[in-house]
């Protein structure tokens, strides 16, 4: 069995990248984890501010997906790292999504996006779901504590 999720009014809708549980990373604060994802994307620190301002997770992720400012140069090698990062830091920062993430047990996590075949699972699941892989990674290692340094 897996778990979906999608709409942030699901059961697991708090794994969306949508939901409004902010992170703080390179010293600031980001409303969503969509907001930081879609800024990384980006050289230009005040078209990253922007995005940062913007007044939801749906305006963060549609200045994302403008070209009208260059995206960085490596953002296709970068972007799988930057999301684990973000993603990792949402469920580091929240302890009740961490409880939620860690009682999926070992199921496999899917995001069930219809148009997304990169990061979630595609209208005929055959995407790559990409961010259901990143939040089974992000499980496991929230799961194990450290070891000893």
């Amino acid at each position: 069995m897996a778990v979906y999720f999608y709409s942030t009014i699901d059961t697991y809708g708090a794994f969306s990248n949508f939901s409004t549980h902010g992170v703080e990373l390179d010293g600031q604060w980001w409303p969503t984890v969509e907001h930081w994802f879609q800024a990384q994307k980006f050289e230009d620190a005040a078209y990253r501010a922007r995005i940062q301002r913007a007044l939801s997770p749906k305006q963060a992720a549609e200045l994302g997906r403008s070209r009208a400012v260059p995206l960085r140069a490596d953002w296709d090698a970068a972007r799988d790292e930057v999301m684990y990062r973000a993603v990792l830091k949402k469920f580091q920062t929240h302890p009740t999504l961490r409880e939620l993430l860690l009682g999926t047990g070992d199921e496999e996590i899917v995001e069930n996006a219809p148009g997304d075949y990169y990061w979630g699972c595609g209208k005929d699941g055959t995407g790559q779901n990409k961010l259901g892989h990143i939040l089974m990674r992000v499980r496991a290692e929230i799961a194990s504590p450290p070891g000893p340094p």
